[in-house]
């Protein structure tokens, strides 16, 4: 995991036909947690700041506050480890003051 400059919500980084996107959004949902998703393919330019913030070219690439956990595969091995829950407990917390 790789912190950034940002400290900001929780981001996934996706495309149109991606399966593991799909499923990464899926599993967030369960969670109760925002998320804003970029589409690399329909915006010019994303595709480069998702290679150049998380040094990786494959999707999805996901951020909670900042944090790069990388692809669906981490999210879900974090979440197997009891180490996805702690990481959304905030944004759970801010959803539900906005809510």
């Amino acid at each position: 995991m790789q912190e950034t400059e940002t400290s900001e919500g929780i981001i996934i980084y996706g495309g149109a036909t991606c399966y593991y996107c799909v499923a990464a959004k899926q599993l967030l949902d369960r969670k109760g947690v925002p998320y804003v998703e970029i589409k690399v393919d329909a915006t010019e330019g994303m595709r480069e700041e998702m290679e150049r913030r998380s040094r990786r070219r494959t999707l999805p690439q996901i951020f909670i506050g900042g944090l790069h956990i990388g692809g669906f595969d981490d999210m879900t091995a974090l979440d197997r480890a009891g180490k996805l829950d702690p990481l959304l407990e905030p944004f759970k917390k801010q959803a539900a003051s906005n809510g």
